[in-house]
C-alpha cells in the first residue's frame, strides 16, 4: 500500500479574488513505503505548496491526501497525528534554531511527542551520529557552529522524531560543494539505514539524479511524470524545454546521438554511463 497518496488534489491562493491562482491542479500520485523520491520542477511548478499539503500544514481546496491509508483531513486528531508522521524540513532550517544547546534544540520535537526522558535521549544521540554530529557537539550552543553544521542540527531535529515520511526541501541551498556532499550523503545514509520514505525537493538534477530512486517533475502545477531515473531522463528534451537543466552526463550522451552514436537515451549517472558505454562497445565488436 502507499504511503502517500493524493486523489484530485487542487489548491488555490486567494480563490475568489484578482489574485486567484491555482497552484497545483488535479494531482493524483502515489508513492511507495521506502522510496526516496526527487522533486524537481522550476520557479511556480507547484512543487513546494505540494509537500505542504502532505503533513496538513495546507489544506486542499478539493482533494484529498492520504498517509498511511489514512485521510490526514479525517477529523482534527488524524490532521495533528499527521504532522508527527510526515517531518517537514523548509529551506534554511537553521533559521529555526533557538535552544541554547544542540542536545535540546534536537530533543524538542520529541518532548512535543511527550516521549520518557530515555527515549528523547535515545533519538537524540542516534539521530546526532546520522547526521555527523559528535557526542561533544550536543553540548555546544548551536550558534557557535558551521553553516553546514546548523543544517545538520536542525535536521536532526526533525529526525528524531522518527517520521514516517521525511520531507527535505532544498537542503543543500546556500551550502558550499563540501557542505552541499555532507547533507546529501547524510541523507542518503538516513535512508538506507532506517528505509524510511523521503522526499527531496531540489533545483539540482545532479544531486537528485545520485540520491533518487523515483522522480517526481512538476510543471505549470501539475505532475509531469513520476517514474525511476531512467526513464524520466529519457525524455530529457522535454524537461530542457521546460527550462530545467538535465546532469551533464545527460548532455554528452544526447550530444553522441545527435552525431549518430546511439548509445542511450535515459543516462543520468556517469556510472550508469559507464555500464551502457560499455555494453555499446560490446555490441559494437569491440570497435
Amino acid at each position: 500500500m502507499a504511503i502517500i497518496k493524493t486523489e484530485d488534489l487542487t489548491y488555490v491562493y486567494s480563490a475568489g479574488t484578482p489574485f486567484q491562482k491555482t497552484a497545483v491542479d488535479s494531482v493524483n500520485l502515489e508513492i511507495e513505503q521506502g522510496e526516496l523520491v526527487g522533486i524537481i520542477g522550476h520557479t511556480g511548478s507547484g512543487k513546494s505548496t505540494l509537500i505542504q499539503h502532505l503533513n496538513g500544514l495546507l489544506k486542499p481546496t478539493t482533494g484529498k491526501i492520504y498517509i498511511d491509508g489514512q485521510d490526514i483531513w479525517a477529523d482534527k486528531q488524524t490532521t495533528i497525528n499527521t504532522r508527527f508522521k510526515v517531518g517537514l524540513v523548509f529551506q534554511y532550517p537553521e533559521y529555526q534554531i533557538f535552544e541554547e544547546t544542540v542536545y535540546k534544540d534536537i530533543a524538542f520535537g520529541p518532548k512535543n511527542m511527550k516521549l520518557p526522558e530515555d527515549e528523547i535521549d535515545r533519538r537524540i544521540k542516534e539521530t546526532a551520529r546520522l547526521v555527523g554530529l559528535k557526542e561533544e557537539t550536543l553540548s555546544k550552543s548551536p550558534f557557535e557552529l558551521s553553516g553546514g553544521q546548523k543544517r545538520r542540527v536542525a535536521i536532526a531535529g526533525v529526525m528524531a522524531m522518527e517520521p514516517q515520511v521525511l520531507i527535505l526541501d532544498e537542503p543543500t541551498a546556500g551550502l558550499d560543494p563540501k557542505g552541499r556532499d555532507k547533507i546529501l550523503g547524510r541523507i542518503k545514509e538516513y535512508h538506507q539505514e532506517k528505509n524510511t520514505t523521503v522526499l527531496l525537493v531540489s533545483h539540482s538534477m545532479e544531486d537528485v539524479a545520485k540520491l533518487a530512486t523515483k522522480i517526481l517533475v512538476m510543471n505549470k502545477s501539475k505532475v509531469f511524470c513520476y517514474d525511476e531515473p531512467p526513464a524520466v531522463f529519457s525524455r530529457a528534451d522535454e524537461i530542457t524545454a521546460m527550462g530545467l537543466d538535465v546532469p551533464q552526463i545527460t548532455k554528452v550522451f544526447n550530444t553522441l546521438k545527435q552525431k549518430g552514436y546511439k548509445i542511450a537515451d535515459d543516462v543520468y549517472t556517469v556510472e550508469y554511463a559507464k555500464r551502457k558505454f560499455l555494453r555499446y562497445l560490446e555490441d559494437k565488436g569491440g570497435e
